[in-house]
């Protein structure tokens, strides 16, 4: 019998405590599509081509956006504090693969969720010819977008 329960204590302890080991910061997050909510939109991620991923390089937190649009208008609207810092995934648009949304290439002919129209691209899947943004222009160009956007709108 001690010898059932030392080897009873000795796995528990092995594979009891193995799921409590700290994960690294910054990796992308499982993504549950047609179920996980954009931060901003609330509506369901469901194109695999355009979702953002933002983690906050501190505590790890990870909040998920079903276009580039709605993740760059978060941090600015939110106020977030660690917007510099933040680590930004999104969906390459021919593959689907996660890249470093600042570190993508960018079009602006794309049909996106929410129609901010901006599609990324790694270095090797970037269409040939196609015009190039950077993530700082593409972020400031959303927020004029957004502001031109809701300038159009007027309550009667």
């Amino acid at each position: 019998m001690k010898r059932f329960s030392f080897l009873f204590l000795t796995l528990f302890l092995l594979f009891g405590f193995s799921g409590c080991e700290k994960k690294p910061i910054g990796g992308v997050e499982k993504m549950h599509w047609d179920r996980d909510m954009c931060e901003r939109c609330k509506m369901a991620i469901s194109e695999r081509k355009f979702a953002v991923q933002i983690i906050d390089p501190k505590t790890g937190k990870d909040y998920k956006f079903d276009d580039l649009g709605c993740a760059v208008l978060w941090l600015k609207e939110e106020k977030i504090p660690w917007a510099d810092q933040a680590i930004i995934w999104i969906t390459d648009a021919k593959t689907g693969v996660w890249i470093d949304a600042r570190k993508a290439k960018y079009v602006n002919d794309a049909i996106t969720p929410m129609a901010y129209g901006f599609a990324a691209y790694s270095d090797v899947t970037l269409p040939k010819g196609a015009k190039v943004f950077d993530y700082p222009y593409v972020a400031k160009k959303i927020v004029e977008i957004e502001k031109e956007n809701s300038t159009k709108v007027k309550a009667y």
